[in-house]
Formats: structure tokens, C-alpha cells, sequence
């Protein structure tokens, strides 16, 4: 669980020791296992989440963000069930999907239960992208899946389960609890930021196409208030009609791209939230800059999740013609997808 395990106000944790203390439910927790960002939602992104205690509850919180990924078995023993309880965006490389695949192939080794609660994507109403070669797995991208995969988590768990992508091709005993009043042509209004780097509904929206810029040269807003809503180059002189200056903040960007220098570059703020993915603005900076040999760098594929797009957008492909590379893997992704939706299908 993170800070998005919200019932209303009230987080999950305190719910359910409320309900128990009330109703004598028989429910103890005994743990708190914490993802990327901590229990809090408080570390920045890539920053080593530390066991300890919730200072709330008492409770300890072991970090799946630290020394391990995956729950050991001495952390599980005891357990009857693990409930899984974090609010996705719907990206292949948003680490929540994998600390839950971790989860699930620690439950499935140690038979113990695991219950997802379900909450809508609000990406969910689309899906587009290449899709990952496991060539690339990474932490960034465990499963053969599009950039944006069109699942909620609850989804996900059971295509994991279903196309045998635990180790062994062993299966975790899951219960998926769905979401009510929900379907995949929705737009959803995360009412908690399910990460400090996407604060609002417009960089949750940019975020499938802008995150891509993560393995480049340029900024994306990290080391400010508005990351995941413009982009910028130090270099990028020519656009100063725009500007922003990244600097570190903790608990968002301790350490930013072009910490302390002026990024000059395209605000989208203003501009109105579009669900889609693009490589428009990839490509077009890019071609921008000047010394090509340093705009990618070695995490440029694991985002990708394929060793070709890179080597496209140095050969001047169009998106065009880089999207019919993908389309039948996309379509082979979307006809296997169909088995495991909750919610109905997009179209």
C-alpha cells in the first residue's frame, strides 16, 4: 500500500483497524509493505525506501523499494493474505505493476493468498505503444506489454497469472476485488497524486508519451512544481519564449536534470488534457539537438522496452512509419488482453 489506499478520507491501514476494533472482525495486520515513494508517498522517484514504522499505527513497513523488491519469505511467514491496494496510471513502466508482479511471485512461493483492490486507470481508454521485448525486461518493464496497456491492476494480475509470467509458470492464488460504475471508456480524476512527479490530471495524461524523454538529454520538469508538464534543454535557446529552471526539492527531485539551469523549451499547462501517446515531440527534439551522439543514454531502451526505437528515430523515421513496426505485436497484445478484461473493452 502507498498514500493513494484511500477509503474517502480515511487510508485502508486505519479502516480496517477501525472496522476490527468496532465489529470484532478478526482482522490483524501484522505488516506494511511499501513500493516506490514509501508508505507516504514521500520519497522521490528512484530514492531507497527504508524499513521502519508508521508513526499513524505502529505498524512496521517493509521496503520493497530497498534492499529487496520482492518479498522474502522470513517477511511473509505467518501471513494468510497479502492485499495489494495502490492506484496505477496505467504505463508499462510505472513501477507499482512491478512491485506487484515481485508480490504475486512471493505469494505463489510461499502459498500464501493475495487480494488486489481494483481501482480505475485513468489511461485506461486506449492502448498504444510498442510492445516490450524481454529482451529488455527491467524493473521498468517486466511484461510483454504496450507503453500504455489499457488494464487496470486488477487486469494486469490476471493476465500475469493467466499467460504463466511468474518464474516457473507457477500461479499465484489471487483474488481480485472489481471496481463498481467503471468501464474502460472512462476518464477517471485521480483524487490523490499517485506519485510526487504526477501532481494532476495533465501530467498523468502526458505522462505515457513524456516519460520516454527520461533516457534523453532533456527535462521534463522534474526539480520543479509542474514535471510531466513541459520539456526543456538548457541548449534550447531559440525557444525562449518559455523557460524553466529545474532545482532540487526533496521528497520530489533531490538531484534534477540540469539542476539549476535555465531549460528553455514548451509548456503544456495551458494546453487542453489529451489521452494519447505521441513520439511527435520526441522526434522533433531530437532533430533539435546538436550533439545527437548525447541525446539517449543506456536508460533510453529499458523505457522503450525495444532496441529498434532508438535507432529508428536516429535513421529520421516518421512516427508513421515507426507505428507500423509495432501494429502486430499491438494487435496480437489486444486480442490476448480481451481475455482478461473486467470493464468492458475500449471500442
Amino acid at each position: 500500500m502507498n498514500q493513494t489506499s484511500m477509503i474517502g478520507n480515511t487510508h485502508l491501514v486505519d479502516t480496517l483497524i477501525s472496522l476490527n476494533d468496532k465489529e470484532g472482525l478478526g482482522i490483524k495486520i501484522d505488516k506494511v509493505f511499501a513500493p516506490e515513494h514509501g508508505f507516504r508517498g514521500q520519497a522521490g522517484a528512484g530514492e531507497q525506501v527504508n524499513n521502519g514504522v508508521d508513526t499513524n499505527t505502529g505498524l512496521p513497513i517493509i521496503s520493497l523499494y530497498g534492499k529487496n523488491k520482492k518479498p522474502t519469505s522470513e517477511q511473509l511467514e505467518g501471513l494468510d493474505w497479502v492485499v495489494f491496494d495502490i492506484q496505477d496510471v496505467g504505463t508499462r513502466f510505472y513501477t507499482y505493476i512491478s512491485t506487484m508482479h515481485y508480490v504475486m511471485q512471493a505469494c505463489a512461493e510461499n502459498g500464501v493468498k493475495m487480494m488486489v483492490l481494483d481501482r480505475p486507470n485513468p489511461n485506461g481508454m486506449y492502448v498504444d505503444g510498442p510492445v516490450l521485448d524481454t529482451a529488455q525486461r527491467s524493473f521498468v518493464g517486466m511484461h510483454p506489454i504496450p507503453i500504455v496497456h489499457g488494464l487496470t491492476v486488477g487486469e494486469l494480475a490476471q493476465m500475469i497469472n493467466g499467460e504463466k509470467w511468474l518464474d516457473n509458470g507457477i500461479s499465484c492464488d489471487l483474488t481480485v476485488i472489481s471496481v463498481e460504475n467503471y468501464d474502460h471508456t472512462m476518464t477517471y480524476s485521480l483524487p490523490v497524486k499517485p506519485s510526487p512527479n504526477l501532481p494532476n490530471d495533465l501530467s498523468i495524461a502526458l505522462y505515457p508519451s513524456l516519460c520516454l524523454f527520461e533516457g534523453t538529454d532533456i527535462s521534463v520538469g522534474r526539480g520543479t512544481y509542474a514535471p510531466f508538464q513541459q520539456i526543456g534543454h538548457p541548449d534550447f535557446t531559440a525557444d525562449s519564449s518559455y523557460s524553466f529552471t529545474p532545482v532540487s526539492i526533496d521528497g520530489m527531485s533531490k538531484y534534477p536534470k540540469h539542476q539549476d539551469e535555465k531549460c528553455y523549451g514548451i509548456n503544456f499547462s495551458k494546453e487542453p488534457i489529451v489521452r494519447k501517446f505521441t513520439l511527435k515531440y520526441l522526434i522533433e527534439y531530437y532533430h533539435k539537438y546538436e550533439d545527437k551522439d548525447k541525446f539517449f543514454n543506456n536508460f533510453f531502451k529499458k523505457l522503450a522496452g525495444i532496441d529498434q526505437l532508438e535507432q529508428q528515430i536516429k535513421d529520421g523515421l516518421t512516427e508513421e512509419e515507426i507505428r507500423a513496426t509495432w501494429e502486430e505485436g499491438l494487435s496480437a497484445y489486444k486480442q490476448m488482453r480481451n481475455k482478461y478484461l473486467l470493464y468492458g473493452d475500449i471500442e
